[in-house]
């Protein structure tokens, strides 16, 4: 008997319970679909995605330092533990770590030569793969992608907030 045949066969339940359901785990999917093309970029370089994100954020301000609680609101996925991260890149010297004078309680961050180096070095790869990920959408169809994603979480961010 073949499996579409059988009574217990997925193919005669519902694959979603709700429209919701079914737009979430597209989601999901292509996430880990891009996340694998990500991952051969920043793998050989010892690096996340988050990690990199963070080297990021701190060239946009480079030469300046910006204090950790602000990196971690700014990055773009959750960071519960910025700290065991700062950390990784601190003993690579992709980043340096200091306490203002005026509030020793405040520590800052700030991009090295080395993390800068990194991110040149990374930054065709990392537009090539952004081009595998969705460069096939083209234009019209990535902004309204940006669009409805921005959308979609809207609120939850504002109760991040």
């Amino acid at each position: 008997m073949a499996a579409a045949d059988r009574p217990d066969s997925l193919a005669h339940k519902p694959s979603f319970d709700s429209t919701e359901q079914e737009a979430f785990l597209h989601l999901w999917r292509t996430y880990d679909r891009l996340k694998a093309l990500e991952e051969e970029v920043f793998a050989p370089h010892q690096l996340s995605a988050q990690q990199y994100n963070l080297l990021r954020l701190l060239d946009e301000v480079r030469p300046q330092a910006v204090p950790t609680l602000e990196l971690q609101q700014r990055l773009v996925s959750r960071a519960p533990d910025i700290t065991r991260m700062i950390d990784k890149l601190v003993a690579r010297g992709l980043v340096a770590r200091h306490r203002r004078e005026d509030d020793r309680r405040v520590v800052e961050i700030s991009l090295t030569e080395a993390g800068a180096q990194l991110l040149n070095d990374l930054s065709q790869p990392v537009r090539e793969m952004h081009q595998r990920q969705l460069g096939h959408l083209g234009e019209a169809r990535l902004q309204q992608l940006i669009r409805l994603l921005k959308q979609a979480r809207a609120p939850h961010e504002a109760a991040d907030e």
